[in-house]
């Protein structure tokens, strides 16, 4: 299983980015995709996950991001408006063999796959 991100990059302050997932070797249709994030000096977090039901956010995210997935193109992508600093992170594209577990509001799935990780950096 290869997952391949791509998008990323600078922004200022308020300002908007995408970032993409490839992935190859397993079909996402029936499985959780998603992404986390590791700032420097921070833990690793969870962002957003999708599966055939539902769609999970974490709070610091809410109503900024937004992520889909195409099943024809097997890909995930995460739309992210409103960035500030705390958003300034490698963001990693991962998944799973099984669909979002989700407790409370947090996706405690073991993500069995993940990508090499792509820069975002927000400018204030």
């Amino acid at each position: 299983v290869q997952l391949a991100e791509s998008g990323g990059g600078s922004v200022q302050a308020g300002g908007s980015l995408r970032v993409s997932c490839a992935i190859s070797g397993l079909r996402i249709r029936r499985v959780c995709v998603g992404w986390f994030r590791h700032a420097p000096g921070k833990e690793r977090e969870g962002v957003a996950f999708i599966d055939p039901d539902e769609s999970v956010y974490a709070p610091y995210v809410k109503g900024r991001f937004t992520i889909t997935r195409d099943d024809d193109t097997n890909s995930v992508n995460l739309q992210m408006n409103s960035l500030n600093s705390e958003d300034t992170a490698v963001y990693y594209c991962v998944a799973d063999d099984l669909w979002c577990q989700v407790v409370g509001d947090r996706v405690v799935n073991t993500f069995n796959h993940w990508g090499q990780g792509i820069q975002v950096t927000v400018s204030s």
